[in-house]
């Protein structure tokens, strides 16, 4: 580590200056800074005292509390990271990751793999994102964003943080960088340090780089023999059952990414924010979200990761006073969605036990209904070929998920295990597997149905845009309990059961339209909880991906997530009770730093700034909801049964209520924001 590079702020310099001159000009003001720091699946409910005594601080008295924020529905990742970056929604923007389908692109991953745009691709990787942007002649997004407004007037930038998430704040510099070589900002995230004179920089002041970032740089940058892999996760800190495969949630070994993150932001802390003195600036930890998708929402290793980040707040704090920056800079603390445990319908997949010590011996035990979830994963591709879809691909191969692709209340398995006995199923000779291969063909059939799986909710592409198709995918879906609310892209017209896209604001205008034919939201029950997550209920189902937590569905845990601002220009000790959402955080900074975003679909929060007018109050702000039209005459499926044998006679129809809140603005101005949305089976 480094120790600190303590310079004098604006204000010590100009006065320094005046002591010296006999010059009687007006002191300049010194310029605003706004930080942005990115808690990656911080749940409100998770921000106390106990856990997390700064961030507490924070919200409670030094700052303002937003206490109705909402995420960007699908509430994945990078889908938020572009509401940050842009202050829109997808269909204004028009990118759609985390794991999108767009057939063309070429390029290379951060590793130097070569990308394969025939399959879905995982967008939270640099080298993906400029494939995408090359394709879409360098429009990545169709509006400008926070960081190219800043860097337009002069303002300086730092991106840090996570891969791709980091990243796509300042993708268009990066471009423009390789294109002509005119940086205007520093981005350093997992993966590389740019542009190459600041790697360069932060090697003469000693410090390690990320592992890959010579693959960027070829044989312009070299690493060091001691530089190692400092944004590596703890690879021994990973706890599985004696599966291998399943991660035991009892871990006592802590976050695996803790260490990653606290050499990034020593970095940031102590070479970039002296040195650099950006004026805007995103800081984007994966805690506790990663460590959540491996182990859960309330999991004593997901403390560990709330225990971490609450530290490096305190560490950013403390180093903003240390460099005399703390009245002059807001830090905005937000989360780009909430998170849920995964689990199916206890009255078919009840609770468990562990037995064995959490050492990579734990075995599954007896059912416990203070126990932990074994089940909630489900693999669309497969539900949807057994419902009579032809040619259903998501890019996927054989799939083992012992645990959570759900084991009954007798101990069988909803999806027995198998093994591959001459590699014909799977192209390895002794593979276990729960769900057979759906890879993509290198021929696509002509009626192709392509699933982008992404946790959550699930994308659906028809390349052909058959209607019949795309009605007979909506019934099996709305004849499955595994599923939730059914949006499909207006070229449809009124498919009944569903609502539109555009509704929610995803799905773009003009001519080549970048979304899916279809979103699909995993069923959730925002009260449920089991013995990994007790005093933090909700569990949803999820994609094939054995995960312990997950997020990206419409359920209320996923959608409202944490926002809490604090600094100079927010008011202190104050709760909004206004709503607001991720889309709402760049307009923000863009007033505070005095910048134009024209494309943003969100407002600037000015009810908790000092200074500003009020646009919001109890009294503006209305709840509403829209239904979709009532399916009847249904087969309900149970989720216990894959191949459709389990009917619920009980239940023939469907239908899903999308919940609003809409705010009326002084200025004549119309805001709505989505609450959740939830599918009803009577």
């Amino acid at each position: 580590m480094k120790r600190p590079l303590i310079v004098l702020s604006a204000v010590a310099l100009l006065s320094a200056c005046a002591l010296g001159s006999s010059d009687t000009k007006a002191p300049v003001a010194a310029k605003k800074k706004v930080i942005i720091f990115v808690w990656d699946g911080l749940r409100p409910d998770s921000v106390n005292a106990a856990n997390t005594p700064n961030l507490a601080a924070l919200r409670d008295s030094q700052g303002v509390n937003f206490s109705d924020n909402h995420a960007v529905f699908p509430t994945f990742t990078m889908m938020n990271a572009s509401a940050f970056a842009t202050g829109a929604y997808p269909g204004t923007h028009g990118f759609y990751g985390n794991t999108l389908y767009q057939s063309g692109p070429s390029g290379k991953d951060s590793a130097g793999n070569t990308l394969n745009f025939n399959n879905p691709v995982f967008t939270e990787d640099y080298g993906v994102l400029n494939a995408l942007n090359a394709y879409y002649a360098n429009k990545l997004y169709l509006v400008g964003s926070l960081f190219q407004a800043a860097q337009a007037a002069g303002l300086t930038t730092a991106a840090v943080g996570k891969s791709g998430a980091a990243f796509i704040q300042d993708y268009a510099d990066y471009a423009a960088d390789t294109a002509n070589g005119t940086a205007k900002g520093v981005i350093f995230d997992e993966k590389f340090a740019f542009p190459l004179a600041f790697a360069k920089d932060l090697q003469g002041a000693g410090y390690v780089l990320p592992k890959l970032s010579t693959v960027n740089y070829g044989s312009a940058l070299a690493l060091s023999a001691t530089n190692g892999d400092p944004t590596a996760a703890t690879g021994t800190a990973f706890v599985n059952l004696a599966d291998g495969v399943s991660k035991d949630p009892r871990s006592l070994q802590g976050s695996p990414y803790n260490t990653a993150n606290e050499y990034m932001m020593d970095v940031y802390l102590n070479y970039i924010l002296p040195k650099k003195d950006p004026d805007l600036s995103l800081v984007w930890f994966r805690n506790p979200d990663s460590t959540e998708h491996n182990y859960g929402p309330g999991a004593p290793a997901y403390l560990s990761a709330l225990s971490s980040q609450d530290k490096l707040l305190g560490k950013l704090m403390a180093q903003l006073k240390a460099l005399g920056l703390q009245d002059r800079t807001d830090v905005i603390v937000v989360s780009d969605h909430g998170h849920t445990t995964v689990a199916g319908d206890p009255a078919f997949f009840p609770l468990r036990g562990l037995t064995g010590a959490a050492d990579g011996s734990g075995a599954v035990g007896a059912v416990d209904p203070s126990g932990y979830s074994v089940s909630g994963d489900t693999r669309t591709a497969d539900l949807l070929t057994k419902a009579g879809i032809a040619h259903v691909y998501d890019g996927g191969g054989c799939a083992y998920d012992p645990v959570l692709g759900g084991i009954k209340a007798d101990g069988s398995k909803t999806y027995p295990d198998q093994v591959d006995a001459d590699g014909s199923v799977c192209g390895k000779v002794g593979q276990k597997y729960s769900t057979r291969s759906y890879a993509i063909p290198a021929a696509l059939p002509a009626d192709a149905t392509v699933i982008a799986a992404n946790g959550g909710s699930d994308y659906v592409y028809l390349p052909d845009h058959d209607p019949a198709r795309l009605a007979a995918i909506v019934k099996a879906l709305q004849s499955r309990k595994q599923y939730g609310a059914v949006f499909v892209a207006s070229r449809y017209g009124a498919v009944p059961g569903t609502l539109p896209m555009t509704l929610i604001r995803t799905e773009g205008a003009g001519t080549t339209l970048r979304n899916p034919d279809l979103m699909v939201s995993f069923d959730d029950d925002e009260n449920a909880v089991t013995a990994g997550n007790p005093g933090l209920p909700g569990t949803e189902y999820e994609s094939f991906f054995n995960n312990r937590g997950m997020h990206g569905s419409f359920g209320v845990r996923d959608v409202h997530n944490s926002l809490f601002a604090a600094g100079p220009d927010f008011k202190a000790g104050y709760l909004d009770v206004c709503p607001s959402g991720n889309v709402d955080v760049a307009p923000t900074a863009a007033a505070i730093l005095g910048l134009s975003l024209p494309g943003a679909d969100g407002r600037p929060l000015l009810e908790a700034l000092q200074s500003a007018g009020k646009n919001c109050d109890a009294g503006s702000v209305s709840a509403g909801s829209v239904a979709s039209s009532v399916v009847g005459g249904l087969t309900v499926l149970n989720p216990s049964d894959p191949a459709g044998g389990s009917v619920d006679a009980a239940r023939t129809s469907y239908h899903f209520t999308l919940s609003t809140k809409v705010l009326n603005a002084p200025d004549g101005k119309s805001y709505t924001y989505f609450d959740k949305a939830k599918a009803v089976r009577q």
